[in-house]
């Protein structure tokens, strides 16, 4: 189900960029997410999302506010969309409302740091490479290496072979890729060959950061439905959890020390960084920005 609404607001603000992805902005224009990851927070409580991959809400008025609101701001910070939902869930084929607002991310000459797991992106790989020309840093969540696999964990996404296609083509045109290679969940993709085979896939595609998280965060709501999603998959393997977790909010993977020394090896080896470079915010001079017109 699709639901339109009225946002107040479309860019929300960090007073220091997060040290993660450099985020001075967030932009969400949807709410929800139809890639279905069986694993994702965004289906915790705090978040107020109900029906997390089934109802849809459009901004539909996000590109009037992002025009009003880009040439307001003082600082010149990177804008992080995808972190909350990907900016290329199915509908946007239709809305092109992410489309829309990279052009304008492109036009007033803003940084962006972006997240998907979709190969959609493509459709918009001329926009991206005007805004690198400021500053884009593209990253691709890659939980797995095994098409089949991925395709029971993130049942709505694009397959590993397809994002690693992806990054290639971003690459190639000079656009800055990374991959996040998180959440590795304990018992089941949280080994040596996956990680070894996304590091070196990664590599071949010309990526040049992967951040890692070994283990997964669950909470409330959020570990309800990946429990029964585990018991369909994979059965027997919820109770495993409920044991070695019981009500933990971080479930570390047991094998947590050996990936890192695997997964800093593999990335030494093939030059990769284990840190995305961010892009300096600063005081845009005189204030405001020139018009896009």
């Amino acid at each position: 189900m699709i639901t339109e609404i009225n946002a107040k607001t479309i860019l929300g603000h960090h007073s220091k960029p997060d040290s993660w992805f450099g985020h001075k902005y967030t932009m969400n224009i949807y709410r929800g997410c139809e890639h279905r990851c069986i694993y994702c927070d965004s289906r915790s409580e705090c978040y107020g999302i109900e029906n997390f991959d089934k109802e849809i809400i459009v901004k539909k008025n996000a590109i009037t506010l992002l025009k009003d609101e880009l040439p307001q701001k003082r600082i010149k910070g990177t804008i992080g969309t995808g972190a909350m939902s990907d900016p290329y869930t199915y509908i946007e084929k239709d809305y092109r409302l992410t489309r829309r607002a990279l052009e304008l991310i492109a036009g007033y000459k803003f940084p962006l740091s972006l997240l998907t797991k979709s190969d959609m992106i493509l459709r918009d790989i001329d926009v991206i490479s005007e805004i690198a020309k400021t500053y884009a840093s593209i990253a691709f969540t890659v939980t797995t290496f095994d098409d089949d696999l991925a395709s029971k964990l993130e049942p709505g996404a694009s397959k590993p072979s397809n994002r690693f296609a992806a990054l290639k083509r971003l690459s190639d045109s000079g656009i800055y890729t990374g991959v996040l290679l998180m959440p590795l969940l304990p018992f089941i993709n949280d080994t040596v060959e996956n990680v070894v085979n996304i590091v070196k896939q990664a590599a071949d595609c010309g990526v040049k950061y992967i951040m890692p998280s070994f283990g997964v965060t669950l909470r409330d709501r959020q570990r309800e439905f990946f429990y029964k999603k585990l018991d369909i998959l994979f059965p027997g393997l919820s109770n495993r959890y409920r044991q070695t977790f019981r009500e933990s909010y971080g479930c570390g993977s047991p094998n947590a020390k050996l990936l890192y020394s695997v997964f800093n090896e593999a990335c030494e080896k093939y030059k990769i960084e284990k840190r995305m470079r961010h892009y300096a915010p600063h005081r845009i001079a005189g204030f405001g920005q020139e018009s896009l017109f």
